[in-house]
């Protein structure tokens, strides 16, 4: 589990909390249920507008995704792309079939089963490519669902504290009404900014970053297949893919598969 995302959610909300309780108000008075259906309910059903019924119901899971460790195995990866370059360079690119059916990387099975039959260099890379073009638009769709969500959220709050205000105004002679209408009519703002700020925009943020690091692993992958399938040096190999890592991710993957 991604222990910042709870403690980025948990955090906000309970400086927001001690902010009221500090204030001298109580938790409860900031609870409001037609606020509530206004803003949370109120903007998720607008996604539905926004796209497929699939996608709308679906924005859950991609939610779930952010309280998740992204584990790309880019070391993994480098080690066994750099093993499998030494064995085609000793024994032939033919060899390499045997060593498919134990990867488990879909992505480099595909463009190394390409590198056997023989397939073209520049061919390979357009397949890859469009591979993983399309694996970022599926990203991009999603996050730009949770976008949505981030987007309708304070302008269902502006929504609310407009039908807040009305209300008020519509019954000003009846002083019991005041408060619950002027309670709807801030309320709903405050609801609308926290979902907005609290939850999809960094939510939507922690998915574009995870989003970015596999593009780049997949990025390294192809330019490991295709050194590869070009014969390069081992370590020549390890060096190319070791450039796609972070400098502190490069010197500990590279003091250990670097050593010979």
């Amino acid at each position: 589990m991604d222990i910042s995302t709870l403690i980025g959610l948990a955090g906000c909300l309970g400086m927001i909390g001690l902010g009221i309780i500090t204030g001298g108000s109580g938790l409860l008075t900031f609870w409001d249920l037609p606020s509530f259906l206004i803003v949370v309910l109120g903007s998720y059903l607008g996604l539905f507008t926004f796209s497929s019924l699939s996608t709308a119901l679906g924005v859950f899971g991609s939610i779930k995704l952010t309280f998740r460790v992204p584990n790309f195995n880019e070391k993994g990866i480098i080690t066994k792309l750099m093993a499998m370059s030494e064995k085609a360079r000793r024994e032939g690119l033919l060899a390499l079939e045997e060593e498919l059916e134990d990867l488990d990387d879909e992505f480099i099975k595909k463009g190394l089963r390409l590198v056997v039959d023989g397939t073209d260099a520049v061919v390979i890379r357009t397949l890859m490519e469009t591979e993983l073009s399309q694996m970022q638009e599926r990203h991009a769709g999603k996050i730009s669902v949770i976008n949505m969500w981030g987007t309708l959220a304070p302008g269902l709050g502006m929504l609310g504290t407009v039908i807040g205000l009305i209300g008020m105004l519509k019954n000003l002679e009846d002083k019991s009404a005041l408060g619950p209408n002027m309670a709807v009519a801030l309320i709903t703002t405050m609801y609308g900014s926290m979902m907005a700020n609290l939850l999809m925009i960094p939510l939507s943020g922690k998915l574009k970053s995870a989003d970015a690091v596999e593009s780049k692993v997949r990025e390294m992958a192809i330019e490991g297949v295709l050194s590869i399938q070009a014969g390069d040096n081992p370590r020549i190999l390890g060096m190319k893919l070791l450039s796609y890592l972070d400098p502190e991710d490069r010197k500990a993957v590279e003091s250990e598969i670097m050593r010979d």
